[in-house]
């Protein structure tokens, strides 16, 4: 793709082979954090990078073989070119974090440490005694879960949905996606806000993580802790705008523990009849609602509730078989892989996925399904040929990443899939 070309977004499922994909290679940010403000940036853990950026690097390493790649702090370094978008962001992020002691200052960063520093945090200057007397470290805090990158945006069809995420540390991703997308000049798309377009009740919140895209007509989400019934109803306003029937499918998930964070963490496509799912929630629940919502243009048509997932889809045309995460019929080997993003997979085409090796039981079970188990390390060596593979999950470790909350597909924003022969 040369300069004067523009990127069309066009993400009209989940599995259709990858063409062009965002991610943020975790840095300083992730190091940023301690013990004591770890639960405030939504770790459980804090993460060694020196461990996980080679895992990271695999990664990474494996979506370079199959698509083109994008890395946010790129993005953000090229827009902030231009003096009026950098303006705009910089006020745009003071003004929501209530730091405008610091815009006259980083604004006249250079644009690579500006972009850095607005993602690796901007340290506090302690020239008041207030200040001084603060024991906060940063005036603005790191990011710690940008290379997540799934959850502040996400593509539908060909416009870029913007979330409104449910916690007010990750506010900042959302602004630098909205802008990337807004002002780059690669991307030919529009941004789409829903929460901030039709919410009313100061309540919505909606996050990538639980939003899959199943078909041209079929949309999934998580009901969370990070996606609110009242984020859903504005992601309905926006499908009324629609054409045509839109079927919504929601699954209930439950606060607690964290690692049901999003719908991506229990159920994940594989292939065009194959599915991943953490079976105790999504076919043994019956405390957690499965609810189908129809969308006829510009209004909901029926509201109704399924027995589960798998037989919702089912009935509109999409005949999943699930594959278990973890052991099948040993639930507490279920939520040891499950806690580890042992359901969390992304597809790099139909039947070709990448997953954390270190979930072994999963993989057993994906291998007696028919996928090949394949290590990252050993394609990007050159001592396998995936080309040869017709069918597989590449591993890659994962112990270190997986501390973080998330997996494969959680570290993807997908921008361009070529379209599925259904």
């Amino acid at each position: 793709m040369n300069n004067k070309e523009k990127l069309t977004i066009d993400i009209r499922s989940e599995i259709g082979n990858l063409e062009h994909v965002i991610i943020h290679t975790p840095g300083p940010e992730v190091e940023n954090m301690t013990p004591e403000n770890a639960a405030r940036a939504l770790y459980s853990d804090i993460l060694n990078l020196s461990v996980a950026l080679p895992e990271y690097n695999e990664f990474k390493g494996i979506l370079n073989l199959f698509a083109k790649v994008y890395d946010v702090k790129d993005l953000l370094v090229d827009i902030l070119k231009t003096e009026k978008v950098k303006t705009s962001i910089v006020s745009r992020i003071c003004k929501s974090e209530s730091v405008d002691d610091i815009c006259k200052i980083i604004s006249g960063y250079s644009n690579e440490t500006l972009a850095a520093q607005l993602i690796e945090g901007v340290e506090m200057r302690k020239d008041t005694l207030t200040k001084y007397l603060d024991n906060e470290r940063f005036s603005l805090h790191p990011l710690p879960n940008f290379f997540f990158t799934r959850d502040a945006s996400f593509s539908m069809r060909d416009r870029v949905i913007i979330s409104q995420m449910a916690s007010k540390v990750r506010e900042r991703e959302s602004i630098i996606m909205e802008a990337i997308f807004d002002y780059h000049p690669i991307f030919s798309t529009q941004t789409v806000n829903p929460v901030k377009t039709w919410d009313r009740s100061g309540k919505a919140s909606i996050e990538g993580g639980d939003v899959l895209i199943a078909r041209e007509d079929v949309f999934m989400s998580g009901i969370s802790a990070r996606t609110t019934s009242q984020g859903i109803d504005a992601l309905l306003e926006y499908l009324k705008t629609l054409p045509g029937t839109k079927h919504l499918i929601l699954q209930e998930l439950p606060y607690q523990p964290e690692s049901f964070i999003h719908l991506d963490m229990v159920f994940t496509f594989l292939d065009r009849d194959k599915c991943m799912i953490f079976e105790p929630l999504i076919m043994s629940s019956s405390r957690h609602l499965t609810i189908h919502i129809i969308v006829e243009d510009n209004k909901v048509a029926s509201i109704m509730e399924e027995n589960n997932i798998l037989e919702a889809l089912k009935k509109i045309g999409i005949d999943l078989e699930p594959v278990v995460c973890g052991k099948e019929d040993d639930i507490y080997i279920m939520e040891r892989e499950q806690w580890q993003s042992g359901a969390n997979f992304f597809a790099l085409a139909p039947g070709k996925v990448i997953g954390y090796g270190r979930n072994v039981h999963t993989m057993e079970n994906l291998n007696r399904h028919g996928f090949e188990i394949i290590k990252a390390r050993d394609i990007l060596k050159n001592k396998i040929d995936i080309q040869s593979y017709d069918k597989f999950v590449v591993t890659i470790e994962g112990d270190e990443l997986s501390r973080g909350g998330g997996g494969a597909r959680c570290m993807t924003m997908p921008l361009k899939r070529k379209e599925v022969n259904w």
